[in-house]
């Protein structure tokens, strides 16, 4: 039969590893750390992120520092990346980023779709808030924007947060779309939490 290196063809030169198709993970978990630095009013963090941003975007995530997040990044791909605590509030994230304003998630072979779902149930048997946190790439300006997902069990200023938040759009399908257009933008949603 062979030995598997008898099979393997080594007239041709082996070629060196292409790094580049590391970027796509890493870029997922860049953005997940950036978040988790906002929302525990990093000001490294912050101070990066805020540059191209206007005078009433920057005060606006400034507000963060004062009253910060404890945030777990969560491991695995259960349709969770970051856990956010607080004293009066805490939400299970989702994030996604993309160089487009929308996202279908009838992409990936539906995987996208199939993990919201899972997010949504859990999140309504356990009346947790659930967020979808949408970065938009190379946008000048506040390029986060926070969704949220229909949940009736929640109570409380939960409950009232929830209410605040743009919902995540069904399709004709009825798979879910995120136009980053009308979410939230995240210096509004910390402003809100604020008060």
């Amino acid at each position: 039969m062979g030995n598997f290196f008898d099979k393997l063809n080594l007239s041709e030169p082996l070629k060196p590893f292409d790094v580049s198709l590391l970027g796509f993970a890493m870029k997922g978990s860049q953005y997940e750390r950036e978040l988790k630095g906002i929302l525990e009013g990093d000001a490294q963090v912050l101070q990066k992120n805020i540059k191209s941003c206007s005078v009433v975007e920057k005060e606006n995530y400034l507000k963060i520092i004062e009253n910060p997040f404890a945030v777990i990044r969560a491991a695995g791909s259960l349709g969770i990346d970051l856990v956010a605590v607080r004293g009066d509030v805490s939400f299970l994230i989702e994030i996604k980023s993309s160089n487009t304003d929308t996202l279908h998630f009838s992409t990936m072979a539906g995987k996208l779709q199939q993990q919201a779902e899972s997010m949504q149930a859990n999140c309504e048997k356990t009346k947790t808030l659930p967020l979808y946190a949408f970065r938009l790439k190379n946008f000048r300006g506040d390029s986060w924007r926070i969704f949220t997902m229909n949940v009736s069990s929640l109570e409380g200023r939960l409950g009232i947060v929830h209410r605040r938040l743009p919902v995540l759009e069904r399709s004709k399908n009825n798979n879910y779309i995120m136009r980053w257009h009308h979410g939230m933008p995240l210096s509004e949603f910390i402003t809100y939490l604020h008060r």
